[in-house]
């Protein structure tokens, strides 16, 4: 009898694939964990925030400035070189500066600005929809291999208990090598599957704890997806509408527009007001003698030099008008650039609006064709459960090969394979189809998030309008969750029976 055979192990490779609990076992959890823990989502936020700040630095430009100055002025140059000057000088200083008209600039960077914090919250819009995308196709293809796999194990199973059945009656003298050898060939085949079936469900994993930070276990079927259109037209009406990407494209050509008036105010007059005042203190080193002065009232009469202010102060306030009247054609230069990157964006947002519209009318096409293939492939596995029963009775008197009972259980494992993808695409593309509608954020999905969504104008209103200087936010600190704790998928797969190769005994 043969020694030392070994049987493939594949049944209990899937219980064993992770140690860590999960914490998102449904779609829902999954994307609002993913919500409140992706780092992508959390930077486009931090990002989103920091354009919030440009409307406040173009602001400044329009407002008062104050500066203020000391300084301490030791001279060191020899004394007869500098006639009745002060030996040292402290003074201080403050100015005042008000714009009262700069061309437009100010006014049209702050209308920019404002465009730009529109179009950025429509960009946080976008990227919160496609990172919601990612983790609906991540969760849907570790459900799709995880079948695959189950799939492709049971097939080996099957194929073994043929091939020992082959082998049993080719030894009685009923089936020949040939019959032996195409059943060894197919189990080959099938453990190759279930090896590439095991990778392809290792990656999904490693996918999804990408997107979502933890680990997939016991997945349930997604909910049905809501708001689905119920034509082609009205999906793409409703994404011109409501496109996040569109729609940021269109806020910033409409800040291009702007950036024009910005350019062209370079050669328009400015005009400010001004004030200042200053103090200097010569810590009485102001020699002020120029001859020798007789004190009357002194019987020996001696020189005394006459009394010099140690201090002087200073206030101005004024107007200041300046028109350019010539800068080499600079302005004009920055005006046509200006209009040039406006077309530009004008002609972009066509761009995305084709895009927006192939989008939808492909991820339309994708789910038809889905719910079409899932149809047929129902079809398609009744028919063959039918065939392979009939097949395998056929055999068992003589009337069907071997090779016939191995293309039916083939037939019958690919219509089961095709099904489960078809399922996996119907949904992704029907959840594609929302995201390019403007209609998979967090607040279409009702997730369940711990507090209120994210609403990007609340920091928009908070520093819209700042002004002090030192009004700082507190020091950034990471709130995304890293991955490297989380244990790497793995499945085990034993080793392979030697008899199913058709190994000698020893």
């Amino acid at each position: 009898m043969a020694g030392g055979k070994r049987r493939l192990l594949a049944g209990a490779a899937l219980a064993s694939l992770w140690s860590t609990p999960a914490h998102a076992d449904t779609l829902r959890e999954a994307l609002a964990e993913a919500y409140i823990n992706n780092p992508t989502l959390l930077s486009a936020r931090a990002q989103q925030r920091a354009v919030d700040e440009n409307v406040p630095i173009e602001k400044a430009a329009g407002r008062p400035s104050v500066t203020a100055d000391a300084q301490y002025i030791e001279f060191v140059q020899d004394k007869p070189a500098r006639v009745n000057g002060p030996d040292r000088t402290l003074g201080a200083g403050i100015d005042l500066g008000v714009p009262v008209y700069s061309g437009g600039a100010v006014k049209n960077s702050v209308r920019a600005a404002e465009e730009r914090v529109q179009a950025g919250q429509a960009d946080l819009r976008g990227t919160e929809s496609a990172i919601f995308s990612r983790v609906v196709a991540a969760y849907m293809d570790v459900l799709r291999f995880e079948a695959i796999y189950e799939l492709s194990a049971n097939q080996v199973d099957v194929l073994g208990v043929n091939l020992q059945a082959t082998s049993d009656r080719f030894e009685i003298g009923i089936l020949t090598r040939t019959d032996v050898a195409q059943s060894q060939a197919r189990l080959a085949l099938a453990q190759s599957d279930l090896r590439a079936a095991a990778a392809n469900l290792i990656a999904a994993r490693e996918t999804y704890v990408q997107l979502v930070g933890e680990a997939p276990q016991d997945l349930q079927p997604p909910p049905p997806l809501p708001n689905l259109p119920d034509s082609v037209g009205v999906a793409v009406a409703t994404a011109l509408e409501n496109n996040p990407d569109l729609i940021a494209e269109r806020e910033r050509a409409q800040a291009a527009g702007y950036d024009i008036e910005v350019a062209g105010a370079s050669r328009l007059p400015r005009v400010s007001v001004f004030t200042g005042g200053s103090y200097a203190n010569y810590l009485g080193s102001l020699d002020g003698s120029t001859g020798v002065i007789l004190d009357p009232t002194d019987p020996v009469p001696s020189p005394v030099q006459p009394t010099i202010g140690q201090t002087t102060t200073s206030v101005q306030v004024g107007v200041q008008l300046s028109l350019p009247l010539f800068q080499g054609g600079r302005p004009a230069a920055l005006r046509r650039q200006a209009q040039q990157r406006a077309l530009s964006q004008y002609e972009f947002v066509t761009a995305v609006e084709r895009d927006v519209i192939a989008q939808v009318r492909s991820a339309w096409a994708n789910l038809a064709a889905a719910n079409a293939i899932i149809e047929s492939s129902q079809e398609a596995i009744a028919a063959a459960e039918l065939s392979l029963e009939g097949v395998r009775a056929e055999n068992s008197i003589g009337n069907r090969t071997i090779l016939d009972v191995l293309n039916a259980e083939q037939e019958l494992l690919v219509a089961r394979v095709d099904l489960v993808t078809a399922r996996r695409n119907a949904y992704v593309a029907g959840f594609t189809l929302l995201a390019a509608m403007g209609l998979a954020e967090a607040r279409d999905l009702s997730l369940d998030v711990t507090g209120p969504l994210y609403d990007p104008t609340i920091n928009y209103e908070r520093v819209r309008g700042k002004f002090f200087d030192f009004d700082d936010d507190p020091a950034p600190v990471p709130q995304a969750s890293r991955t490297v704790d989380v244990p790497p998928a793995d499945i085990l797969i034993g080793p392979v029976d030697d008899e199913f190769y058709g190994a000698n005994d020893e």
